[in-house]
């Protein structure tokens, strides 16, 4: 019983960080009726386990001058796939790099000031070596 109440409260604890992750272990542990050591072992546990990787912010881009976010999915050949993605990794543009099954192989999502941007990155990747099947999707609304 007492794994199955870690088990949720965990969860309970992780939902709360994802929402807010500069919340104080205070406020989540008077949501859930715990004690403040109780949240920040519990957050120390997942920390250790590799269960929360890092607390990261969630910012949006329009407010910081870019225009346009876009999903960018791709193909690499074989024989330059991990070579590619470790120079894909420092390209200042990229905000999120994603390996994936489906139509294609890989999934950036990059942020741009202007559509002039979005093509000389398209232009940019498509000299990458082994990069092809370039598929770019310009982001509406983020919905969640």
């Amino acid at each position: 019983m007492e794994a199955q109440r870690n088990k949720i409260t965990d969860i309970a604890i992780i939902e709360e960080l994802k929402k807010n992750s500069r919340i104080s272990y205070n406020k989540i542990a008077e949501k859930f009726s715990v004690t403040e050591a109780t949240v920040r072992k519990r957050v120390k546990k997942l920390i250790n386990k590799g269960v929360i990787r890092k607390f990261t912010i969630d910012v949006d881009p329009r407010k910081i001058g870019f225009k346009i976010e876009a999903m960018i999915g791709f193909d690499i050949k074989e024989e330059y796939y991990t070579s590619t993605l470790l120079e894909l990794k420092n390209l200042p543009e990229v905000i999120s790099l994603t390996t994936s099954t489906g139509d294609h192989m890989v999934m950036i999502e990059a942020w741009f000031h202007d559509l002039e941007e979005l093509n000389e990155f398209e232009q940019k990747l498509s000299k990458l070596p082994g990069i092809f099947n370039i598929c770019p999707a310009i982001m509406v609304e983020k919905l969640k």
